[in-house]
């Protein structure tokens, strides 16, 4: 027998470490929301797409911020050529 899928609010949820309120504080969905959708198993379309473009903004920062550090270790390697 198949496993059935995680809710999506759920997953993300745990996956995170956000509660409900927490992730829709993030979001623009109130917890009572995020809760009735996990309750009865559906998810609307708006509610998909806004969970799908909250993680794609994490990612986003995410390689924001290593960019940002690659570009400080040339900095330094710069820097660091220049005194030699």
């Amino acid at each position: 027998m198949a496993e059935k899928e995680v809710h999506l609010v759920k997953r993300v949820s745990k996956e995170l470490g956000l509660t409900y309120k927490e992730l829709g504080e993030e979001i623009g969905y109130s917890e009572s929301t995020l809760r009735k959708s996990v309750s009865e198993d559906r998810i609307t379309q708006q509610l998909k797409k806004a969970i799908e473009l909250y993680l794609r903004t994490l990612e986003f920062e995410k390689d924001r911020k290593e960019i940002e550090s690659i570009k400080e270790n040339i900095r330094i390697l710069f820097e660091f050529s220049r005194k030699k």
